[in-house]
């Protein structure tokens, strides 16, 4: 059986020799593994090897690059002793959060009320589930009507049922310029095309959208009103406003992703202003724990059943165990004080975020779980991706959030949700030194 570090040295003598070149793309690991007569699980770990070697770069939708052999770790180098601090994943997860779930759960596993609780159940929740949803979802004088709320396994799922329930394959759905990686892949296994659409600093332009339809029909689009990602922009009312006029005014639905709005639930969603064209998309995985998965949707009434019938065939119905729990948390108010106290949470990352990289162009807001980095000059993202996977440390490119091939900023996201603070706070003023050093073999000329 080859060991994943043999692979891995036979790799990097081909871009050593010359055989690699930089700017090759490797094949899928898939594909890899077959070629070299090993695990899928081994070519993962090969791929993991040459990234921390700073011999490749992987790009969200790409794939995996050769990037050069100079200035390369040695094969004998110790992997990070406390393993990888992942900056590119957002969970937020804070210290009193299990204490305050569990307590909610004692009534639902008791033997009568667990029974119920786990047989199968349609995406329309039943009326107890669609009720506690639209007090959950409720923000900014704004709350849906519980006949228009229905349920997905996850929030992925609800998105990737709204998408296919408004456009087939062939059609054009607008998304701001930087937008969430998996609406990317959700319109490539749908054959759709995302037309990027412009954004400035109070969030996605609404003449872009106008611009756009008149340049090929707009099928929907898809929007972060509220704490962008990766940007943290949210828009003010006279943009919304706006962008809800050029809705209804040219008929396109808007799927508004308002899966961080519990984060500034003072501000209220785009579908207050335009409620019989906006689709809102909610889920509990970041408000309440990402073990417990739900996907929550406001569809109105002349879209609903598409989207009904998109979850069934799809496959994308809820467990009723977790409408059970959503229900019972919202009542009990275990909901608003794990929302309160992630809301603090978050505060608190940004400060250490602010401390170490206050020297730095980064874009943010206070109740924020990622910050956005324009890197200095001589740093290309790719590199520093590179670089800072060779220090044990993830962080995501700008490229895994464009939808288009041209003005790539050169920038990284941090996700600052899922490492402990003191470990957090040593990653960013590891990629702080990072970022003023720019070693030679690294930087750009």
């Amino acid at each position: 059986m080859k060991d994943y570090k043999s692979v891995a040295d036979a790799v990097a003598e081909e871009i050593r020799s010359g055989r690699l070149r930089a700017g090759d793309r490797l094949p899928p690991q898939r594909d890899f593994a077959r070629q070299h007569g090993i695990a899928g699980s081994t070519a993962t770990r090969v791929y993991r090897e040459l990234a921390r070697r700073g011999l490749t770069v992987g790009e969200v939708g790409r794939g995996t690059f050769v990037r050069a052999a100079s200035g390369a770790v040695p094969p004998s180098s110790p992997e990070p002793a406390d393993g990888r601090v992942d900056l590119e994943l957002t969970h937020p997860v804070v210290p009193e959060q299990a204490g305050l779930l569990s307590a909610g759960l004692g009534r639902l596993l008791r033997p009568d009320a667990l029974g119920p609780a786990l047989r199968p159940v349609g995406p329309d929740g039943g009326p107890a589930a669609r009720e506690a949803a639209a007090d959950l979802l409720m923000r900014g004088g704004w709350r849906p009507d519980p006949a228009r709320v229905l349920f997905a396994g996850s929030g992925r799922q609800a998105v990737s049922a709204v998408v296919s329930a408004l456009a087939r394959p062939g059609a054009r759905l607008g998304v701001e310029e930087l937008t969430y990686p998996a609406v990317k892949a959700i319109a490539a296994r749908f054959g759709i095309t995302l037309v990027p659409l412009a954004v400035d600093d109070a969030g996605l332009i609404p003449e872009a959208v106008e611009e756009a339809h008149e340049a090929g029909p707009l099928h929907a689009v898809y929007v972060q009103p509220v704490l962008h990602n990766p940007l943290s922009l949210s828009m003010p009312a006279e943009r919304l406003e706006r962008l809800a006029d050029i809705l209804a005014r040219l008929g396109i639905h808007a799927i508004e992703d308002a899966v961080w709005s519990f984060l500034r639930d003072d501000l209220p969603p785009l579908a207050s202003r335009a409620p019989e064209w906006t689709i809102v998309v909610d889920s509990l995985s970041k408000r309440l724990s990402p073990g417990l998965s739900l996907g929550i949707v406001v569809a109105p009434a002349s879209v609903a059943n598409r989207v009904s019938v998109s979850l069934r065939s799809g496959g994308w119905t809820p467990m009723r165990f977790a409408l059970e729990a959503m229900s019972q948390w919202q009542a009990d108010g275990t909901v608003r004080a794990v929302v309160r106290a992630k809301q603090r949470e978050a505060g608190v990352r940004q400060e250490i975020a602010r401390r170490h990289l206050g020297d730095f162009v980064t874009r943010s807001a206070p109740c924020s779980y990622y910050r956005w980095w324009e890197l200095p000059p001589a740093w290309r993202a790719d590199t520093f991706v590179a670089a800072a996977a060779r220090h044990g440390i993830g962080v995501t490119p700008a490229a895994a959030f464009s939808a288009g091939r041209h003005r790539i900023p050169n920038a990284v996201r941090l996700g600052l949700a899922s490492p402990a603070p003191d470990t957090l706070s040593r990653a960013l003023a590891t990629l702080a030194d990072l970022a003023r050093s720019a070693p030679a073999d690294l930087a750009t000329d």
